[in-house]
């Protein structure tokens, strides 16, 4: 088994809170920036289970000794949610709950996009709950102006800036209707193959052709096309049986191989990746263009598909470098939806450094013992050295 490495918070690397844009500066003097990218906690199929997989890792990553570690920002790539049709207020208020168990940190430090099982109407219980934009207060206890780098979008969209490295978040848009999503009416089930509009495909095209002087890190809550392990055709819920081969009394989507449910009415041969853009099947705008234009973005951080550590198929791992930039899932919190391992990230860029370091973490003992998992650490390069002002 993989051991972990202690990790000392606090007194060594200063986890306090962070004032608007300020970074922490190490003991050595050379300038450090950890981002925790974090998703799918699924907070309500958990908490069902009697246990918290947001409140938990939060609760580890502040704690001192071994298994906690410092951060200056987190993400959450989606999934926050774990209902398999609309998410409703009690879950909202469960996810605030969970959020307020951050203590050396604000809940403004944590930024989120929505995934396919936070949908519902226009999105509107993860703007109200979960709320990116600020837009609820009352209802998520975010503010806007408390965020300490701010952000410009909307909940569906949004960029925002930590010196030269600049996020575009995209959330999923399971609310479309069928094929694409669950649709306004609320059809049962994940709908798990993913989607954006073509307007967010647009806007994010102009971020990286305006931003080309920078580093770029896209996040959405699915993967590309064969980055990383389980975003293939099919490779999400593998092809259901054939009439007359499903035993009798068993559900033909447990039969289907794969990480996710088989939905017959919506799109399964795409269910582990970014399947739609407006509507339209692998359509791989994305792709196409990052294939033509090779290191246009540094990053793409995401999750979706729940897995272990060591899970490789179709020669591809959770870690993955394609188009010249490094594809990270980073998922799940979750350990009972769908659940193998929980696990997070934690990425450490340095000030002058094209280098980022790329750690795993893991929430439980099931793969290893909680904390950092040695084995699985990773090494990336950036196109341009990190710096803290733009």
């Amino acid at each position: 088994m993989p051991t972990r490495r202690t990790f000392l918070t606090a007194a060594a690397s200063g986890a306090a809170t962070l004032a608007a844009g300020a970074i922490p500066a190490p003991a050595n003097g050379r300038k450090v920036f950890r981002l925790w990218a974090t998703g799918c906690a699924h907070v309500g199929t958990v908490k069902r289970r009697g246990r918290e997989s947001l409140a938990g890792a939060i609760r580890q990553s502040e704690q001192e000794g071994p298994g906690g570690f410092a951060w200056d920002l987190a993400l959450h790539v989606g999934d926050i949610s774990g209902n398999q049709g609309f998410p409703d207020a009690a879950e909202g208020r469960e996810v605030v709950r969970q959020f307020a168990a951050l203590r050396t940190h604000r809940r403004e430090q944590v930024y989120c996009l929505a995934g396919n099982h936070d949908a519902d109407p226009d999105y509107a219980w993860h703007r109200t709950w979960v709320d990116p934009t600020g837009e609820n207060p009352q209802q998520s206890g975010v503010q806007a102006d408390r965020r300490p780098f701010p952000i410009r979008g909307t909940w569906e969209r949004y960029a925002f800036r930590v010196g030269n490295l600049l996020f575009l978040m995209m959330s999923d848009r399971n609310d479309l209707e069928r094929p694409v999503g669950r649709g306004r009416k609320g059809a049962r089930g994940g709908y798990p193959a993913g989607a954006v509009t073509g307007e967010t495909f647009d806007w994010w095209k102009r971020q990286v052709e305006a931003h080309s002087d920078g580093i770029i890190l896209s996040a959405h809550h699915h993967m590309l096309k064969e980055t990383t392990v389980g975003s293939g055709l099919w490779e999400g819920t593998g092809r259901p049986a054939k009439p007359g081969q499903t035993p009798k009394g068993v559900r033909r989507e447990k039969y289907a191989f794969g990480y996710h449910g088989y939905f017959p009415q919506g799109a399964p041969q795409g269910a582990s990746y970014l399947y739609f853009v407006d509507g339209r099947p692998d359509a791989q705008a994305f792709e196409s263009y990052l294939a033509e234009d090779p290191g246009a973005i540094d990053l793409w951080i995401g999750g979706h598909t729940h897995s272990y550590p060591d899970d490789c198929l179709n020669g591809r791992t959770h870690v993955e470098r394609k188009w010249g930039a490094t594809f990270i899932n980073c998922c799940a919190l979750t350990q009972h939806h769908a659940g193998r391992s929980p696990m997070s990230r934690l990425l450490t860029f340095t000030e002058g450094s094209n280098v980022v370091r790329v750690q795993l973490v893991l929430h439980t003992d099931r793969f290893a013992p909680r904390g950092f998992c040695d084995a699985y650490e990773r090494t990336v390069r950036l196109g341009k050295p990190f710096r803290m002002t733009s």
